[in-house]
């Protein structure tokens, strides 16, 4: 696939997320896939991917890596990876390569199980927004979003919930771990006092 090849491919999801997600998916939207796939290419850089199909198989993944959210919740990984595998299936990618990508998207299912350095990047980039200022309101979104699907009923479950998401979390590659760790101790600390 060439450059054009994927700047439509990406124009395609962009549309795809665009018109079918539902709008209370405030978290798990568009925004949130051109950040991972943004991060995915930065860490990538820092963790001297250079290899141009290498990369193009890990920008794919970021595109795809939540598209299963347009039809469930729960299992939207799974979802994510069939939606790949009919939209690309075709397209002159070999099995190793589809199974590389389908494995970045999976790594990415909370707890995230990341078995190579590929896998460790999306997840990384995935939940890059814990080490960074902008938490607060990336934050904000998925609280709303918790909200509007059920999966907390009241707004003081959300800290708590946070403070062990946090703990149980940690970040893979050393760029991550060098850059956005920190930040993320500083979150945390944070939480524990409103927790307190």
């Amino acid at each position: 696939m060439t450059e054009t090849g994927f700047h439509a491919l990406k124009q395609h999801i962009i549309q795809r997320l665009s018109a079918g997600l539902d709008p209370r998916f405030t978290y798990h939207n568009l925004a949130h896939t051109l950040d991972v796939l943004e991060q995915a290419s930065r860490i990538a850089s820092l963790e001297g991917i250079s290899d141009e199909r290498n990369l193009l198989l890990l920008k794919i993944a970021a595109l795809y890596h939540d598209t299963g959210f347009l039809f469930t919740y729960r299992g939207h990984e799974e979802k994510s990876c069939e939606i790949l595998e009919e939209d690309l299936g075709d397209k002159g990618f070999s099995k190793e390569e589809m199974d590389c990508m389908k494995g970045m998207i999976m790594a990415t299912k909370i707890p995230q199980s990341p078995a190579t350095l590929m896998e460790e990047i999306i997840c990384d980039a995935d939940l890059d927004y814990l080490g960074r200022d902008d938490f607060e309101p990336i934050s904000e979104s998925l609280k709303a979003e918790f909200l509007a699907y059920g999966i907390i009923r009241e707004v003081a479950e959300w800290d708590p919930i946070q403070v062990s998401f946090f703990e149980k979390h940690h970040y893979f590659t050393s760029s991550s771990i060098r850059l956005r760790d920190p930040v993320k101790q500083d979150h945390l600390a944070r939480l524990y006092q409103r927790t307190e």
